[in-house]
This record gives C-alpha cells, structure tokens and sequence, in this order.
C-alpha cells in the first residue's frame, strides 16, 4: 500500500495530442538521465505492446522497475493513446530489470495499475474493462 501511496504522489501531468494513424512506434521507457549503459545486455526483449480495449482513450502510462516507490515519468509524453490503438514500448532502462509495475489512466477518471509484470516474458500487455 505505501508502494502505491509513493508511485501515486509522482504522477502530476496533463496531457494533450494523440498518437498518430501510423503502425504503432516504439517508445523508450528509460530517459537518458536513468539510462544504464544502453540497454540491458542480458539477451531478454524488454519491448511490449500496450494494447488500449477499454473503450476511453489512455491520457497517461507509467512503467517502473518494481524495486522503486518511484513511477519516472509519463512514458506517452504530449501523446495519448486512443482506444482500439497500439503502442510499441520498450520498457528496458538498463538496469536488467525483467519486473516491472504498470499504471495507466483514463478519460473517464480510471486509473488502473498492475504490479510484477514480467516484461522480460510478456510481449503485449491488454488493457480491458
């Protein structure tokens, strides 16, 4: 619960845009100020698939390695992700990590947060009602 207190109290960001109509980009989790050499050099693919299912539009997605109380950063930046849309993240920040918590939130006011997502295993990640 304090994990969750602590990741909540750092997320303080508007958003406005949306992402384009063009095959879904990759995006990089780790900035360059947390990056650790480069990617990790363990042989895992860190990038997954964020599949927005719930019928409002993502304003905000938040990946941090599960050892910190701390969320980083809004990985969409100044985008969005519609529903029905895809988004191509690679969530390695250098450190080796393989888990990872997730938080994501919504137009309707939802915010949905998932914890120990092995993204060292998992490809794509859906969000659903």
């Amino acid at each position: 619960m304090f994990k969750v207190f602590l990741k909540s109290a750092a997320c303080a960001v508007v958003l406005v845009g949306a992402v384009a109509a063009a095959p879904a980009p990759a995006v990089s989790v780790a900035s360059s100020a947390n990056l650790v050499a480069g990617q990790s050099r363990d042989g895992y693919d860190r990038h997954v698939m964020i599949k927005n299912r719930t019928g409002w539009t993502m304003l905000r997605f938040y990946a941090s390695d599960s050892r910190t109380d701390d969320w980083e950063e809004d990985i969409l930046g100044d985008r969005v992700l519609e529903n029905g849309r895809d988004l191509r993240i690679n969530i390695d920040d250098g450190s080796g990590a393989c888990l990872y918590d997730f938080k994501a939130q919504f137009t309707n006011g939802q915010e949905l947060t998932r914890f120990r997502i092995n993204v060292c295993e998992v490809s794509e990640y859906t969000y659903t009602r």
